[in-house]
């Protein structure tokens, strides 16, 4: 079976690129991805795999039955776009002003439909359920994973896979990690009233930028010196705006920022100190505040067992030539509410090109890929969903 789904994704390697490069030239937002969400639908039914849509907003769940027995997969890829403009020269540059796919959720896209499609071809040679998951809104909170699990996605799986590509790792090498392998991701935003005046009588005013400055400086204090150095923690700021005349002293400022953490622990000790060093800071400086903390997605916890599975089946892969345990990762990723529900396993493939000079990290204006990539990540997760399905749970 192994040597009929290989030879069957090589053949039809270059419709997986075609795909990808149709989504990387249409790009839509996330919750805003009508057109790639009809995209995926009519490739399903055109090929005669029954389809569900919008599930749990924009998403698309496929189901394609082997033979009778064995266990029922699942499988995710995510969709939605990134709010950045896309400055690569390539042909399937993004045509959609200031939208581009700089995470390569097009790939993951054009991976499983092409591995959704040769499944079905073979689906005399395997036994099981395999379920295609096609998730919208992965890039923006609240993401689309979770109401897709409360619209039924998971509903009867025994166990998910996932992969995200990897632009900065050379192609070729699998990463994974047994546990938390990606960190919760949330949202702060601060909102400093001051009161404001003239440029030339700062003496009158409180100023909003000054006080702002300051938490900005501050808030670094609680990583460095309020967490356990044994805890993994990221507190940074994306965003300062005060916009007003060059002889103006700013009323109000707005300070937006995200935390990354994997203990829960952690996670509120940090949420709660922000708090009290907004507090005190404006207390100092005469102004007062707006405080907002948003929980993200959690951390993406991986089960051992099928990390294990996964790690075995990789290296039965021709076209990896290496199979890597990593340290956690303090990117978010909302297929951890998968990993809440069913066992399974989220892992990175590596997709830069040997004779790519520059790496461009995700969400860089001049992102992309190795497209070879999508074939390996394709293999990996299609003999894994395939090896996984057959194999008895009480001698693994």
């Amino acid at each position: 079976m192994k040597t009929l789904l290989f030879t069957k994704l090589d053949e039809y390697y270059d419709e997986m690129v075609a795909i990808r490069r149709h989504f990387h030239q249409h790009p839509e937002l996330s919750f805003q991805e009508y057109r790639t969400a009809a995209y995926i639908a009519n490739y399903y039914k055109q090929l005669g795999i029954p389809v569900r849509t919008n599930v749990g907003g924009n998403g698309a769940v496929a189901t394609i039955h082997g033979q009778q027995g064995g266990k029922t997969v699942a499988l995710r890829a995510d969709f939605d776009a990134l709010p950045i403009q896309d400055e690569k020269d390539v042909p399937y540059k993004s045509t959609v002003p200031g939208v581009m796919h700089a995470c390569g959720h097009d790939g993951h896209t054009a991976t499983l439909l092409v591995l959704a499609k040769v499944l079905y071809e073979l689906r005399e040679h395997w036994s099981g359920t395999i379920v295609c998951i096609h998730q919208h809104a992965e890039e923006y909170a609240p993401g689309g994973a979770k109401a897709m699990i409360e619209d039924g996605c998971l509903e009867g799986v025994d166990a998910i896979f996932g992969t995200h590509l990897w632009a900065t790792e050379p192609t070729g090498i699998i990463q994974y990690r047994t546990g938390p392998i990606m960190a919760a991701a949330d949202r702060f935003q601060i909102v400093i009233q001051g009161s404001g005046g003239h440029g030339a009588e700062p003496h009158k005013t409180k100023d909003a930028i000054v006080t702002a400055s300051q938490l900005v400086l501050h808030l670094q204090q609680i990583v460095s010196r309020r967490v356990d150095p044994l805890e993994p923690a990221v507190v940074s700021i994306g965003s300062f705006v005060s916009d007003n005349a060059f002889n103006v002293i700013a009323d109000r400022a707005t300070l937006v920022g995200t935390v990354r953490t994997f203990s829960e622990q952690v996670r509120n000790d940090i949420e709660r100190e922000i708090e009290q060093i907004v507090k005190g800071t404006c207390l100092a400086n005469g102004c007062t505040y707006e405080y907002t903390y948003t929980r993200g997605y959690p951390p993406v916890v991986n089960h051992e067992e099928e990390t294990k599975f996964l790690v075995a089946t990789a290296r039965e892969i021709e076209d990896v030539t290496d199979v890597v345990e990593i340290q956690p990762h303090m990117g978010g990723e909302d297929f951890a509410y998968y990993l809440q529900h069913v066992k399974g396993t989220f892992f990175f493939t590596g997709a830069k090109a040997e004779t790519t000079t520059i790496a461009y990290p995700h969400h860089h204006p001049k992102f992309d890929f190795d497209e070879r990539a999508m074939l390996i990540a394709a293999k990996t997760l299609g003999l894994t969903a395939i090896n996984y399905m057959k194999k008895d749970e009480k001698q693994f």
